[in-house]
């Protein structure tokens, strides 16, 4: 198909009579129009070319403001081994809640009950504060899983966890801060063991070793534990906790009967054997551990939930937070009181108690500013200064007015696995606090 072109120019025909003048004439104006025309046509192209070349240096402009402010908004990522605190990794100031599980039964209408939203949107800070806690747990807990082998000092452990824990918190006095002494205890030492100052204890490929350790924002506290064990042996002493806290967890919830959460817990953690060096033993709850409610700067706020059948009556209530942790042991089953002491608290209702010696009245001064109601244990005396301070400490535990809570054994030559999640009572929902993807 043919086109038209506009650039193409026909000349008339010629005329007698003058008409070669004439037509030279015409010939003349229609080549100086043509050419106008070109110069238009020219002048309008190069208009056009500086239009394009303007337009594309704005949109190179636009494109790269674009590109800085994608940077702009990128999250800093947290370094290894863990220094950036989580506050700065969370700049929207929102931290990430955990693992929701549904109420059932009776309790299903809460999840749609608009008056039980509304609950919540009051206790949003709470929430807030208590996840980023947990926030906290998880990324040191996911860091020193990942460095802890046999031949490590265990006060290196320690302080290693704690050092990272103050880093990622931000640790500021009972604001912000490690809600208890990190528990390392070993094989048969069940619980509330931690190394005191100068203990030479070297974590061994053939041990199991408990790690609980707390963290707190403004008082609310996440506690949550699991154990380390090197050799295979013991993966069905860790696999019998884990999965009974994973009952009880599920089992929980508002209006149940902590004595139902206990026989859940217990067929579960006894349905489960292990063998050590050819011998095979039933794993067994320990009877006289439980798990416990946790109030603001309280970590046993009152009540306990047993592992074992046969406990209290007593109901779970809406708004509660719970310490679920279970201990499956090869021992008794049963744990008493020994070795050196390391952990002590102030009691939570201790009122005015008058102290005649000096320098117990000056620990106790010490011990309010620092921990007030939370756990602490010696090495933290030693961490901020405190120097021959055991007979004032006696003194002050011989009052009531701090309680000692020495290191909890079943019997020698057994071998205690724990785990350990915090989880919340909403109005709505069940929210486990300080799940993560390890457990």
């Amino acid at each position: 198909m043919a086109s038209e072109s506009p650039d193409v120019v026909v000349a008339p025909p010629l005329v007698e009579n003058g008409g070669a003048e004439s037509s030279n004439e015409k010939q003349e104006q229609l080549e100086s129009e043509l050419s106008k025309k070109l110069e238009i046509s020219e002048d309008g192209k190069e208009e056009n070319d500086e239009e394009e070349g303007s337009k594309a240096e704005a949109s190179t402009k636009k494109k790269k403001k674009k590109n800085k402010s994608k940077k702009k908004k990128e999250l800093p990522q947290q370094t290894n081994p863990p220094s950036i605190p989580v506050v700065e990794l969370f700049p929207s100031g929102e931290f990430p809640e955990g693992e929701i599980q549904q109420y059932k039964d009776d309790n299903l209408w809460r999840t749609t009950s608009e008056e039980k939203r509304e609950a919540e949107r009051s206790e949003k800070p709470i929430y807030n504060s208590v996840r980023q806690a947990a926030e906290v747990h998880r990324q040191v807990r996911n860091y020193v899983r990942s460095i802890v082998k046999p031949g490590m000092l265990m006060t290196d452990i320690c302080e290693t966890l704690e050092n990272t824990v103050r880093k990622l918190i931000s640790e500021n006095g009972l604001q912000a801060g490690i809600a208890f002494p990190t528990g390392c205890s070993l094989n048969w030492v069940a619980a509330h063991w931690t190394p005191n100052s100068g203990d030479k204890t070297v974590l061994q490929y053939d041990d199991v070793m408990k790690l609980d350790f707390g963290t707190h924002i403004d008082g609310h506290i996440i506690d949550c534990a699991f154990t380390v064990a090197f050799n295979p042996m013991f993966d069905p002493l860790l696999a019998a906790s884990r999965e009974a806290t994973y009952t009880g967890i599920k089992e929980a919830g508002i209006d149940v009967r902590l004595c139902d959460i206990g026989a859940a817990i217990q067929e579960v953690m006894e349905s489960y054997e292990v063998e050590i060096n050819g011998k095979v033993f039933q794993v067994k709850s320990i009877r006289n551990l439980n798990g416990h409610s946790i109030g603001p700067y309280q970590i046993h706020a009152g009540k306990s939930v047993p592992i074992v059948k046969g406990g209290e009556q007593t109901k779970m209530e809406e708004g509660e937070f719970y310490a679920i942790e279970t201990f499956g042991s090869t021992g008794k089953g049963y744990v008493r009181e020994d070795l050196e002491c390391s952990h002590y608290m102030k009691n939570f209702d201790a009122g005015h108690v008058p102290l005649r010696l000096p320098r117990a009245k000056q620990l106790l001064a010490t011990i309010n500013k620092n921990f007030s109601t939370l756990a602490f244990c010696r090495r933290y005396l030693d961490r901020i200064g405190e120097t021959k301070y055991l007979m004032a400490l006696k003194n002050l535990c011989d009052s009531g007015i701090v309680q000692p809570y020495p290191p909890l054994c079943d019997v020698k030559g057994s071998y205690v696995s724990q785990f350990e999640h915090t989880i919340l009572l909403r109005p709505t929902c069940k929210e486990v606090l300080s799940k993560g993807d390890d457990y």
